[in-house]
């Protein structure tokens, strides 16, 4: 009897170490402690919030408004879940301002930086405010096992550095102008938008050796322009415009920055302002030779593969399994991305 009963508190012990923390941002919150769970900025939360016991996952429930901040996720603050609490993500917006040339360089420009592994973000806003002044990064995510679900990316250029670890994006809208998906991540875009809002580069990934993992797989999205075709020269003085002028009002799928990146597109719609060539060797034939960039299914104006240039492949039935969300970022632990993202709201 005494074993029994002594077996019983051990479980709950464990369900009660293993619970959910659910914490709560609104800006009409007017202090945030230790030990509370109310918070008047989403920073203040993720410095402050409970931590949850093993097997357990802090929600970070944040109300609509907008939130001029710029947010760190250490990577001491694992299985974290940021949840805007409005209709749609435009409800919830994260938001700053920095450019490179304020800030000292791109990498230190970024509105969030995501740096905890098991990281997930639903129907929520990234911004990054600076406009069209060089780059000016809307989030950085540094996480392996990261989610990001109705969620919106907004910048011009360099908006989303995903740049380490496994990441899903799903259901997600993201815009910019010159190279506004890049980084050396190992990432899959599903029923995503992807808009140019100016002639430039879709991705820029920056694989370093073939024997790496890592690339970009668009599936099932869509590639979507706003350049206004009927509009004058550039003027030569705004930032990107060479990359702009080089592409002739047009939008490239990608360009390698470094040698070997990996970018796929498989079964997505294709604006008309997609350049004929496809892609891009960023001024190095020798970018030819090792950079991998290949297209499967894809349909709509800009999906000629005819045109295309010579070093790009097209996937055969076979090889485009390699890259289903499933499989690409499976790893050793065989997660599941597909599965992890189905659990959020």
């Amino acid at each position: 009897m005494r074993t029994s009963l002594l077996a019983a508190v051990l479980l709950l012990s464990v369900a009660a170490v293993a619970q959910d923390v659910h914490v709560k941002v609104s800006p009409s919150v007017k202090t945030g402690i230790e030990g509370t769970n109310e918070f008047p900025t989403i920073q203040n939360a993720l410095d402050h919030h409970p931590f949850a016991g093993p097997g357990g996952r802090v929600f970070i429930e944040i109300e609509p408004g907008t939130y001029h901040e710029r947010v760190i996720v250490t990577q001491n603050h694992q299985n974290v879940t940021l949840l805007g609490m409005g209709a749609k993500p435009e409800d919830t917006v994260i938001t700053a301002g920095m450019n490179a040339k304020m800030a000292g360089g791109t990498f230190f420009t970024e509105t969030a930086e995501i740096n905890g592994d098991g990281f997930e973000a639903d129907n929520l806003t990234f911004e990054n405010s600076a406009g069209n002044t060089g780059p000016a990064v809307a989030a950085a995510v540094r996480a392996d096992r990261a989610v990001f679900k109705h969620c919106r990316f907004l910048g011009h250029q360099d908006t989303l550095f995903a740049d380490y670890g496994r990441q899903y994006y799903v259901d997600s809208y993201i815009t910019g102008v010159v190279d506004y998906i890049f980084g050396a991540g190992t990432a899959v875009f599903e029923r995503d938008v992807l808009e140019s809002n100016g002639p430039g580069f879709v991705t820029a990934q920056s694989r370093t050796a073939a024997d790496q993992t890592s690339g970009y797989v668009i599936l099932n999205s869509k590639v979507t322009s706003a350049i206004d075709q009927n509009a004058g020269p550039l003027d030569p003085s705004t930032p990107g415009a060479k990359s702009a002028a080089s592409a002739k009002k047009a939008i490239s799928l990608g360009r390698p920055w470094r040698p070997y990146a990996r970018v796929i597109f498989i079964n997505t719609e294709l604006s008309a302002d997609v350049s004929p060539a496809g892609w891009n060797n960023w001024g190095k034939a020798s970018n030819e030779k090792t950079a991998y960039y290949a297209e499967s299914g894809n349909t709509g104006p800009g999906a000629k593969s005819g045109d295309r240039v010579k070093w790009a492949h097209q996937l055969s039935p076979a090889e485009v399994q390699m890259y289903l969300p499933a499989q690409f970022l499976k790893g050793k632990d065989n997660w599941n991305p597909v599965a992890e993202a189905a659990r959020l709201p």
